[in-house]
């Protein structure tokens, strides 16, 4: 296990002047943009952040995680098991920590449970990372490894249920840049609808399809105009997958006016232009020094349960663009921009139940303080700060939509959840068609259902740290205690989002589950179905 790791921010200078100093590499043209480091901090976590105000909608978990490098790394990259519990990384270090929610289901008096740290070698920070249908966690890339800026090619598949990590082979035929043959690094990732996990590479336009049960890569996504670096993908109602061009001029010119997007389409394995975002959303600081000042961030895209994805921008010289994209028609308009000189160059949003998109901003690029805003479909509104706002910019942030409707948040330095007001449609609930009447604790069954997956992938951020959450989660709560649990769901039949099609997951009902008269509910994107009885004998 990695204890101690003592990179810091020199280790970036050093970095920047090995790779400028690689033949062929000094031009700007020839290396990716790097995402800074996580902060340095004090050796162990606060107490506590400043204190909040009775009726600010954030709230600190009573229980921090006890990361093992709080200094140079810190809790990041949230990603919800289907057994309802939270995966947390040290971010940029190798140890991984467990929250489970108290007996009543609560998130914010949890605890926290050591994991089995990542495979030696592996020590990833800024990676692609996904929960796949049958349950097991997939990190791919990372833009450093142990600090180091290599655009990692390596990965790894978590098991929960042995609480162990097994190395994953890239995909043989991605490519990379320079001293550097072979790359991942901080590259977007995205569970289709058929369960598949699909890669990119960062520093390429390749992508691979995962076997899951082979470990093995096939490549897909021809076509694609520009090298996915710093782009996200957005999983669509039809199945599609959108992404916004960032233009990084590795392969082309630089084009400071960019405003191309594309959309990928699994049948036939290839991307194809989905016409202008009318608003450039990608930096090109092109009104303030271009392209050697040009970041080519760009912020997250969120599907909202009316079809449309709110996409953000990012903006070296002034406030970042938004535009919406309406999946229904095929049809970009441009949205409001931020307010003041904010944007989000890299950053956390997520679809809360009530059909907002929360999102967190940052002026300009990589500075803080940050900001937090809703987009209601309309307006653009700034809401209540989180705890750390003060020291925060966008790109520490990461968000999670939990099982209770709330958003987790973390940010290298605290964890923390958001409490959306307002409740959801009942039109956007899962319904639940066929569950068993009686279950045992230990026993395995099937539940089918429509809307098992939700409205949405949940949460998103810019290119890497997907946490999704299109996924079913059982939850029994026991009549006479209030005790709550969540069965481990898995092997989901579809990962589609917004589908009128029947689903169906098998779920395992834990041992320790009390006996007697309860209620079940399935829940997908903190959304819960209408709950039926089950006898628990």
């Amino acid at each position: 296990m990695n204890r101690r790791n003592t990179w810091d921010l020199r280790i970036l200078t050093i970095s920047f002047v090995v790779l400028l100093a690689w033949p062929g590499l000094a031009s700007a043209q020839s290396l990716p943009r790097l995402k800074p480091l996580p902060p340095r901090k004090v050796a162990t976590a606060p107490a506590a952040a400043a204190a909040l105000a009775p009726s600010s909608p954030w709230r600190l978990l009573t229980n921090q995680p006890p990361v093992l490098n709080y200094a140079a790394c810190g809790p990041g990259n949230p990603l919800l098991l289907t057994d309802g519990t939270v995966m947390v990384a040290d971010d940029g270090c190798q140890d991984w920590w467990k929250l489970t929610p108290d007996e009543f289901g609560s998130y914010v008096n949890g605890t926290w449970t050591e994991l089995a740290s990542t495979p030696a070698g592996y020590s990833p920070l800024y990676h692609g990372s996904a929960v796949l249908p049958d349950g097991r966690v997939i990190i791919e890339g990372g833009e450093y490894n142990f600090g180091n800026a290599v655009w990692t090619s390596m990965g790894a598949i978590y098991d929960p249920l042995a609480n162990t990590w097994t190395s994953v082979a890239p995909p043989p035929f991605f490519g990379g840049f320079g001293p550097f043959p072979q790359t991942i690094g901080d590259a977007q990732s995205v569970v289709l609808v058929d369960g598949t996990y699909m890669q990119a590479n960062c520093c390429t336009t390749q992508a691979a399809l995962l076997d899951a049960s082979t470990l093995t890569w096939t490549s897909t996504g021809s076509g694609k105009f520009d090298i996915n670096d710093e782009e996200g993908w957005t999983l669509l109602p039809n199945g599609k997958v959108v992404t916004v061009d960032a233009y990084v001029p590795i392969g082309l010119t630089y084009m400071p006016n960019g405003t191309n997007s594309e959309i990928y389409d699994p049948a036939t394995g290839s991307w194809s232009s989905v016409g202008s975002t009318i608003v450039q959303l990608w930096d090109s600081a092109k009104g303030c020094g271009g392209q050697r000042h040009a970041s080519f961030e760009l912020g997250p895209g969120v599907l909202r349960p009316d079809g449309t994805v709110f996409y953000t921008g990012a903006n070296s010289c002034g406030a970042g663009h938004t535009a919406i994209y309406d999946s229904n028609v095929g049809v970009w308009t441009a949205g409001p921009d931020f307010p003041d000189s904010l944007d989000i160059g890299d950053g956390p949003a997520a679809l809360e139940p009530n059909g907002k998109v929360l999102m967190m901003a940052s002026p300009k690029i990589f500075n803080s303080p940050s900001t937090f805003l809703e987009w209601d479909g309309e307006n653009l509104t700034e809401i209540s700060p989180a705890p750390n706002a003060s020291i925060d910019t966008s790109f520490f942030g990461n968000f999670l939509v939990l099982p209770t409707g709330q958003i987790l948040f973390t940010d290298f330095f605290f964890v923390s959840v958001y409490n959306p007001a307002g409740t959801y449609n009942p039109n956007w609930a899962p319904r639940i068609q066929s569950a068993p009447a009686t279950v045992n604790p230990g026993g395995s069954y099937v539940i089918s259902g429509y809307l098992f997956n939700g409205m949405s992938q949940g949460a998103a951020y810019g290119d890497d740290h997907q946490a999704a959450t299109n996924y079913p989660l059982v939850r029994i709560t026991n009549q006479r205690t209030g005790h709550v649990f969540y069965s481990r769901t898995h092997d989901h039949s579809s990962m589609a989002v917004a589908s009128g099609d029947l689903v169906s997951t098998h779920f395992d009902v834990p041992a320790t589950q009390e006996r007697g008269a309860s209620e079940l509910v399935v829940v997908a994107n903190g959304i819960p179905s209408a709950p039926v009885a089950v006898m628990v004998k």
